[in-house]
């Protein structure tokens, strides 16, 4: 018997954005699959099962191989998927401008970001196609949800790190496409875009940052936090805007709005 309980897949849901997003989710009430590269953190892991049902499933979103582990593992345990959040990414190992910038970290970025996420949300899909059944003509409410984490960088150029910034713009058009082809079926995807968040990605670039918030980086002028951006994946996998797909959610103070 399937799980009574929703249940969502966290891609990199072990630490920064992506643990925040886990603690939002479990508060919710969902039950969770964690994906990360690391060892399994025991203390971590032991702490998130207090507040719910979790697994934790050691592999890489680049890897197709681990794609189907994950997704195996949730079915196993749950017998069901209804979110699957696109979150772990990388950014370049180091920031170089993109006149001297190396292939080998383009491709380990773009492995990561774009192309990993979009053959996993190929799979995940397909599972909740599979569970949902046939049916006749479009779906009467959501199935399930499908949610893409990218950065303000899809918009905004960064010339010393163009590999990220062409990752997550190639998230944007991605999260375009698999919202029209799933609509019929009745699966909604929609796409999170972070701001500058204070996560260990960010941390050795605080004093820049730090300086482009006092000259008016964004009308709201801090930092954002992981639960922030959770804030915003929980109202979007709340399935509560059913005839809305494929829409993008900033989540950066406001630094999207153009200014005089």
């Amino acid at each position: 018997m399937p799980s009574q309980q929703p249940v969502a897949l966290v891609t990199g849901g072990n630490r920064g954005i992506g643990l925040g997003i886990t603690e939002a989710l479990l508060a919710e009430g969902y039950a969770v699959a964690i994906l990360a590269t690391r060892e399994e953190p025991t203390e971590l892991i032991a702490r998130l099962r207090e507040q719910g049902d979790v697994i934790y499933v050691r592999g890489s979103v680049a890897e197709l191989d681990d794609h189907a582990r994950y997704v195996d593992a949730a079915l196993q345990r749950w017998g069901r998927i209804d979110l699957l959040v696109n979150n772990a990414g990388v950014a370049p190992s180091v920031r170089a401008d993109i006149l001297e910038a190396e292939p080998e970290s383009f491709d380990r970025v773009l492995g990561i970001n774009l192309r990993g996420p979009y053959f996993l949300t190929q799979r995940v899909a397909n599972a909740m196609i599979e569970l949902r059944g046939p049916v006749d003509g479009l779906p009467a409410e959501p199935v399930g949800t499908i949610l893409n984490v990218s950065s303000v960088s899809a918009t905004t150029v960064s010339t010393n790190r163009g590999e990220y910034c062409i990752s997550k713009a190639g998230v944007g058009m991605a999260t375009q496409l698999w919202a029209v082809r799933l609509a019929p079926e009745g699966i909604l995807v929609y796409e999170v875009r972070p701001g500058v968040i204070a996560t260990d990605m960010t941390a050795g670039v605080q004093a820049r940052y730090d300086e482009q918030f006092a000259n008016g980086l964004a009308p709201i002028a801090r930092w954002g936090t992981p639960a922030d951006v959770a804030g915003a994946v929980v109202q979007l996998a709340a399935k509560r805007m059913p005839y809305s797909t494929g829409d993008v959610i900033t989540v950066g103070g406001g630094m999207q709005i153009p200014t005089l």
